[in-house]
């Protein structure tokens, strides 16, 4: 099955790591980057740099900024094949971010249509 593992900031960027903390964080990256069926996606931007598009009547339309506000912004995602929720569920708690004040969403992949 597979699962997207949403990476939420929380307050985990709110204030510099101590050189030791960064090099932890490092390392524990590099190892659950290297989990198989797991495919890292690109790190994403903070949400007040995000543009919104919808299309109403025919027209785009943009907004500067997130659509909704969440206390806790998306700072990356990944895909992740395992064989359940449990195994998806321990892959997400090696993201260092989880013990960072932190979170890790998973959501099962659907095909809507």
């Amino acid at each position: 099955m597979q699962y997207v593992l949403l990476i939420y900031h929380g307050t985990s960027l709110e204030t510099p790591l101590p050189e030791d903390e960064r090099k932890r964080v490092y390392a524990e990256w590099a190892e659950v980057n290297k989990t198989p069926g797991l495919t890292g996606g690109v790190p994403l931007g903070r949400p007040e740099n995000a543009t919104t598009v919808r299309v109403q009547d025919g027209k785009t339309l943009t907004t500067d900024g997130p659509f909704v506000e969440i206390k806790e912004a998306v700072g990356g995602y990944a895909v992740l094949e395992a064989d359940d929720l449990d195994a998806a569920i321990e892959v997400a708690a090696r993201i260092p971010t989880a013990r960072l004040g932190g979170a890790v969403e998973i959501r099962p992949s659907e095909t809507y249509w």
